[in-house]
């Protein structure tokens, strides 16, 4: 008999989503970030503090999905060892095939199988968008667990006050809630969790180009602070 799965609702209903449409999204997703100036901006500055202040430890790209920014964060050239780590199997499995060289584990980020203060730097690129309100001090408390003293965390995230809830994507049946917020909220959460915030930026939503926004985008850059 297979043991029943321990995970939140909410988290077994994100995985069977995006083990549905994993092959369709990587295709979809491919080339986006090289038509979002902004937003490979955002990942260089996050990566160069890493780099700075990380102490050379890992870099984990939290709720990776297929890989693709955890591959464009390695070939800055940098230095970073980054590796990705996410709750599907079938994401995870593309992330390995098109990025043979990295590592991708599967794991949540509610509950990160990292000792603490191991990783130089944390990235959760459009991850927390699928945790639900109640439970974002959780994954924030599990951020500053794993950080080491001056290592980033950056947040990308839609930015709203109301979710979206999605029951069909890319041809597939999905059950999928996209947890809109606004930045200062986010901020706010971060710092309660210990976390300092150095960068809090709102983007106007893409209304043109292949790859258009339904809402504005925000991004989150906090770091755990120093020690005395």
């Amino acid at each position: 008999m297979t043991a029943p799965d321990p995970a939140p609702d909410f988290v077994r209903a994100t995985r069977r989503s995006y083990d549905a449409v994993a092959g369709e999204y990587a295709r979809w997703t491919r080339d986006e970030l090289a038509a979002k100036p902004l937003e490979r901006g955002v990942l260089a500055a996050f990566a160069e503090l890493a780099a700075a202040d990380g102490r050379g430890l890992p870099v984990a790209d939290v709720g990776c999905g297929t890989g693709r920014v955890t591959g464009h964060l390695h070939g800055l050239g940098l230095g970073l060892d980054v590796f990705g780590i996410d709750l599907a199997p079938g994401m995870l499995a593309v992330a390995r095939e098109e990025h043979p060289g990295l590592r991708f584990e599967e794991g949540s980020m509610l509950a990160l199988d990292l000792p603490d203060r191991s990783l130089g730097g944390l990235l959760a690129w459009y991850s927390t968008i699928h945790v639900p309100d109640e439970e974002l001090p959780r994954a924030f408390a599990e951020f500053h667990r794993v950080l080491a003293p001056g290592a980033p965390v950056q947040l990308g995230f839609q930015v709203g006050d109301e979710p979206l809830r999605m029951t069909e994507a890319l041809g597939e049946e999905v059950s999928l809630v996209f947890h809109r917020r606004q930045p200062e909220r986010v901020a706010a959460l971060l710092r309660a969790a210990g976390l300092e915030v150095r960068a809090v930026l709102w983007k106007e939503r893409e209304t043109e180009g292949p790859f258009p926004e339904r809402a504005p985008q925000g991004f989150v850059l906090a770091r755990r602070p120093q020690e005395a």
